[in-house]
């Protein structure tokens, strides 16, 4: 494809042809701003015409103020105004009592379609970023330096009424030694990657208390003697979490901080621990999600038909909990508390500013950071509920809230009638609730990748990488693919038509397959086509470009594989018999032609 704006203008036709008006004027005004700004009036600029869209939409009137850089015509903007005008009255800005669906989806379509892109930021904007994860730290403490003995009483009250049930018996289990470690499938901050995990030389003198060296890095009494090799380091001497960039969007990346092994080694098995608890738990379990989200995205779609529910999403969620948050949490279980202080990385290197002291919990990275920012918040939005109802809380009270408060990260569901309580206390301890992504007032809402206007869902499909410019562009074809079969399950079938044609150009076999066929092909309505049978088995087959990762060759014997075996989790044999010899995430990806099952 030659030019993102190829498949601006397909789209624009598609949803004008499906709104009955036009969108002749919006292509020439994007040709000609591409043209003269670039790539970024597609990722940030129309993005942030989108995101006014949506608070407009929200509150209930088009604010001028949101929509930057473009002409208005009376009371909307000239540009996308065949579509703008099916929702908002043009003389007032008003929003229509029966503003049109598919109006308000190809907006949100047409203004977000490159705003995750993944395209590397600029120099200025990583720095920026870096500066920012430095002034939160500073945020934190502030914020930390304003706690009163009372509201820090209140918050360990009501963190108590939640999660006692569940903390008390994983502080049983830390007590008597029942926590089993476990490693991620990611990157260190100390290098150590795949099987090599299991031949680490490092420990600390924090860890040593709570998770034995002799427990957790050696399988058998046999292989002690290789412990002197070992080196465990004093608190001074700790290695600090290794603070990075990922792509997210071209406007800002994403900052993470990859964790030493020896800290996510012990953090796995407590969250293991916790996880296994609170899904136990049928209270905490209909407040707190950690590996569904679905029950978010289906309160946000009932709060946008009953105007019930409020959809909060929270800014720099997990660099904003305060490690003083974490400890009155855990204040009533020392044990837990005690082995989480353990594993927890207490400095980062961050870019351009050299190592740190951490005043939060821990950067997204870390294993433990999702669960506990979740249990924050939860704690913090039954503040602001106790607060609004004016008496103390207890579980028959917050077992009310059952369908209407719900905590995934940072993407908050609440009663509309305790948004603002919630959002004051929230603030007031250190969080910053993102205005221009939470929605109270109209019948707009937004959680967990899902968006609704009156119960109708206004979800959009995103492109996520560059085009492909041959078929060597392993990653960008197979995103090219899934981009076009998201499409066409959304209707937009012209432009399904001009990417099959761009597809079918790289790839020569593009057959229609169902979803869980491995061949990379057309997502379509109508059968697929066996091209031949299976030799042996006369199953249909179908020949196209088939996904093949590779693993990175690293190797573990001796004492490390059977460590490896012995923490295993099930009873089933592992995966992949070479997993001795190969393990960690592929870090390529091709394509092969072959012939292979269309279902």
């Amino acid at each position: 494809m030659k030019s993102p704006i190829v498949l601006w203008k397909s789209l624009a036709n598609d949803s004008a042809r499906r709104c009955h008006t036009s969108a002749t004027l919006d292509i020439k005004t994007v040709q000609g701003r591409f043209k003269h700004e670039g790539l970024s009036f597609l990722t940030i600029t129309l993005p942030s015409f989108g995101s006014g869209f949506q608070k407009s939409l929200d509150q209930g009137i088009v604010d001028p103020s949101l929509f930057g850089g473009f002409a208005f015509q009376r009371g909307l903007p000239r540009f996308l105004g065949g579509f703008l005008d099916l929702v908002f009255d043009r003389d007032c800005g008003v929003l229509l009592d029966v503003p049109s669906i598919d109006a308000i989806l190809a907006v949100r379509q047409l203004t977000l379609l490159y705003s995750k892109v993944l395209i590397p930021c600029e120099e200025h904007r990583v720095r920026n970023a870096m500066d920012s994860y430095i002034q939160c730290e500073q945020d934190v403490r502030y914020f930390d330096s304003l706690r009163s003995e009372d509201e820090m009483s209140n918050f360990i009250r009501v963190a108590n009424l939640l999660f006692s049930r569940s903390l008390s018996k994983v502080d049983s289990d830390v007590y008597r030694g029942q926590i089993i470690p476990k490693h991620g499938p990611g990157s260190t901050a100390d290098g150590y990657l795949g099987n090599e995990k299991y031949r680490q030389k490092t420990w600390t003198r924090r860890l040593d208390r709570y998770f034995p060296i002799l427990d957790f890095l050696c399988p058998s009494p046999s292989y002690f003697e290789e412990l002197d090799d070992v080196n465990i380091l004093e608190p001074e001497a700790e290695i600090p979490v290794k603070v990075i960039p990922v792509p997210k969007t071209q406007k800002t990346p994403r900052i993470i901080a990859m964790e030493p092994v020896a800290m996510q080694y012990a953090q796995q098995g407590i969250l293991e621990k916790m996880l296994e608890k609170f899904d136990r738990d049928n209270l905490l379990s209909s407040f707190l999600g950690f590996d569904d989200q679905s029950p978010n995205q289906r309160m946000a779609m009932i709060g946008s038909s009953s105007g019930e529910l409020a959809t909060l999403d929270l800014s720099d969620a997990s660099d904003r909990v305060s490690n003083q948050h974490v400890r009155a949490l855990l204040s009533n279980y020392p044990h837990l508390r005690g082995a989480v202080e353990a594993c927890r990385s207490r400095k980062a290197d961050v870019p351009g500013h050299g190592v740190v002291r951490l005043a939060k919990f821990a950067s997204m990275g870390s294993a433990l950071c999702f669960p506990f920012e979740a249990m924050v918040f939860l704690t913090m939005i039954f503040m602001g509920i106790e607060q609004e109802l004016g008496s103390p809380l207890d579980r028959r009270t917050i077992d009310k809230f059952r369908g209407r408060v719900r905590v995934y990260g940072d993407d908050i569901v609440v009663p509309v009638d305790y948004v603002y309580s919630v959002i004051s206390v929230l603030e007031h301890f250190g969080a910053r609730v993102n205005a221009n992504k939470s929605f109270w007032i109209g019948r707009f809402r937004e959680s967990c990748g899902k968006e609704y206007y009156e119960g109708q869902d206004v979800s959009i499909v995103k492109v996520r990488r560059v085009f492909p410019t041959s078929r060597k562009d392993a990653p960008e074809v197979i995103s090219l693919v899934s981009l076009r079969n998201q499409l066409y399950y959304a209707g937009y079938w012209g432009t399904c038509k001009m990417l099959d044609d761009e597809i079918i150009g790289l790839l020569k076999h593009f057959p229609i397959v169902s979803d869980s066929s491995p061949v990379l092909g057309r997502a379509s309505f109508l059968d697929y086509v066996p091209e031949r049978m299976h030799e042996h088995l006369h199953s249909p087959l179908v020949r196209g470009w088939v996904v093949s990762s590779r693993i990175p060759h690293n190797s573990v014997s001796d004492s490390g594989a059977l460590l490896k075996c012995f923490l295993k989790r099930g009873e089933l044999p592992f995966a992949d018999r070479k997993h001795l010899e190969r393990s960690g995430r592929p870090r390529s990806v091709d394509i092969k032609a072959r012939w292979a099952s269309p279902f």
